[in-house]
């Protein structure tokens, strides 16, 4: 355990753990979900997961909407990885960026989770449909996910070709 511990990064740690952990106990606090608390390492990997999984809606919802409404304008992807080679502070400066950008991902979430716990107040029957939901959602998150990190990867292999 203690092997695993060392071997996760900052960007890790500040991306999907904590967010992970904030985002569970926000819904605990909101009454929405309530976690066993009996074994600390499974609680991990869940809370790491919900990270993960927050980061990831951060990357395919959040960020684009940002881009769209221009709130954020981003430089071309070949020219950060050519300054990012010159000055190693743009690495960190991008890992902070995706934290906020998950945090703020983290709080979009618990206020559409805390808004849906209510529409089902309403209609009672889509609290069977809850799991179907989640399911098809986190499918369709890490699906679009992949793509994008193969475009990523394949974006690096071109620009190590010129």
């Amino acid at each position: 355990m203690t092997d695993l511990i060392q071997k996760i990064s900052s960007y890790n740690l500040f991306n999907y753990l904590l967010p992970g952990i904030l985002f569970s106990v926000a819904l605990e606090k909101f009454g929405l979900v309530a976690f066993d608390h009996e074994n600390l390492v499974i609680e991990a990997f869940v809370f790491y997961f919900i990270g993960l999984s927050i980061s990831r809606f951060g990357s395919l919802i959040t960020e684009p909407i940002l881009k769209k409404i221009k709130f954020l304008k981003f430089a071309l992807y070949k020219d950060f990885i050519s300054a990012s080679k010159k000055d190693p502070q743009i690495e960190i400066f991008s890992e902070a960026n995706n934290t906020y950008r998950t945090l703020t991902s983290m709080i979009i979430l618990l206020i559409l989770l805390k808004a849906y716990s209510e529409f089902e107040l309403l209609f009672p029957m889509l609290i069977a449909w809850r799991l179907w939901f989640l399911l098809v959602l986190l499918f369709i998150i890490f699906l679009y996910s992949y793509k994008k990190q193969t475009d990523y990867i394949s974006k690096r292999i071109n620009i190590s070709k010129d």
